[in-house]
């Protein structure tokens, strides 16, 4: 029997078919404009190359790097806009 993971109370789960365009840039090693808060409600964007999703504690997120080879988590929830190349 698996166990699973409540999200935490504040994570809002993201539509099925955002979720399958992040595994379509993933799979076609796609470079995509990302926009985003943080948690702290501040702004950023930049241009990434998503390599994977992951799950912790019931929250997912988008695992990506920078051409400059910075590595970002971003909680999938948090994205505001993504404009794939």
């Amino acid at each position: 029997m698996a166990i699973i993971k409540k999200p935490s109370k504040n994570y809002q789960a993201i539509s099925c078919s955002l979720h399958s365009e992040y595994e379509l840039a993933i799979l076609q090693q796609r470079l995509v404009d990302i926009c985003w808060k943080d948690k702290n409600g501040e702004s950023h964007q930049k241009r990434l190359m998503p390599y994977d999703l992951s799950a912790t504690k019931g929250e997912e997120y988008l695992l990506a790097k920078a051409e400059d080879g910075s590595e970002y988590k971003i909680r999938l929830d948090y994205i505001v806009c993504i404009n794939q190349n």
